[in-house]
């Protein structure tokens, strides 16, 4: 990590690589509203004084977004482009932005017009604060009813788990300073927990509100999964920040919570027997059985975790078919 880390210092500072900013943008089936966004961005980012590119990932579309982007590009340096095999998800779309992204500023959005591009500066103006990644708050969110109920209580549950206080862990605009993108690892669908995996790092993080539209092209690219999907991921996230620095940390408190518990009573089912009362099978017995059980299956567990994580190499978990 501090290679990974000490590479991302020595490319932010070389003037012939260097780009102040880079703009990463999520697409899956968004031919209609691209054009429309990489206009709109230009407009906002012209301005700013920034030497900047936009980076669209082509998360596997089907309906011609890439060929749509490869024609917008043909006119302008700035706009690059990668497309995926196939649909791997938003998580994997984001890692590779940010693999590939040269800045030392990163912004993230949506493709789909939601979030508004005239944002990206209040989000780099709270970037210069201080702060290592700023996320947007959609205060006034244009989605369904159960969408928007569903989110405040994720934000709800994953503020209290992770410590950190936010009011919308899922905004797509997002602004990062390099070194955040550097060291935070997206995989599955935990690009919904970028903040809370960022201030378990140690990286400062502010939330500032901003404006969200409804969906002018398209269909939403999310059904009942991404529910169930966020929950888990929500699970893991509680892990990551209950382990500390070791999965033993975590599972072994477990394991000797329920040690402690199964013990005492079949210490005292022990010194029953040693008074000289006869024992017969009684569930309170069982129960303090079964508990010294789990406690070796939960030490065991974080003992297995740990030679799995020394030895893990992570990959990069998406395909890439094609570049600009």
């Amino acid at each position: 990590m501090v290679d990974r880390l000490a590479e991302i210092d020595r490319l932010a500072a070389s003037s012939e690589v260097r780009k102040d900013l880079s703009v990463v943008v999520p697409a899956y089936n968004e031919v209609d509203s691209l054009p429309h966004l990489i206009e709109r961005l230009e407009q906002v980012l012209d301005p700013l004084g920034y030497d900047y590119e936009i980076l669209i990932i082509d998360d596997g579309s089907t309906d011609g977004t890439f060929d749509a982007l490869a024609e917008l590009a043909a006119t302008r340096p700035r706009l690059h482009g990668i497309s995926f095999s196939r649909n791997f998800g938003k998580a994997a779309a984001l890692s590779a932005g940010f693999h590939t992204a040269v800045g030392d500023l990163i912004v993230t959005m949506d493709a789909d017009l939601q979030d508004d591009p005239e944002e990206v500066p209040n989000l780099l103006a709270a970037i210069d604060e201080g702060y290592d990644l700023v996320s947007g708050w959609k205060q006034d969110r244009k989605d369904s009813f159960i969408k928007n109920q569903t989110s405040k209580v994720f934000n709800w549950a994953t503020s209290r788990m992770c410590g950190l206080r936010l009011h919308d862990f899922n905004c797509g605009l997002k602004a990062y300073r390099r070194r955040v993108t550097g060291t935070v690892r997206l995989y599955g669908d935990m690009h919904r927990y970028v903040p809370a995996l960022a201030h378990m790092a140690g990286f400062r993080v502010k939330e500032i509100k901003v404006r969200h539209h409804a969906r002018r092209y398209g269909v939403t690219k999310y059904g009942p999964a991404r529910f169930v999907n966020g929950l888990l991921d929500l699970l893991t996230v509680f892990f990551l920040n209950a382990r500390s620095t070791s999965p033993l940390h975590f599972f072994g408190r477990i394991g000797l919570a329920s040690a402690v518990v199964g013990g005492g009573i079949c210490a005292y089912f022990l010194v029953l027997w040693l008074l000289g009362h006869g024992l017969h099978v009684r569930p309170l017995m069982i129960l303090g059985l079964v508990l010294l059980m789990l406690a070796l299956q939960f030490v065991s567990l974080g003992l297995v975790a740990e030679l799995v994580i020394s030895g893990h190499h992570p990959e990069k978990e998406y395909r890439v078919r094609r570049r600009i």
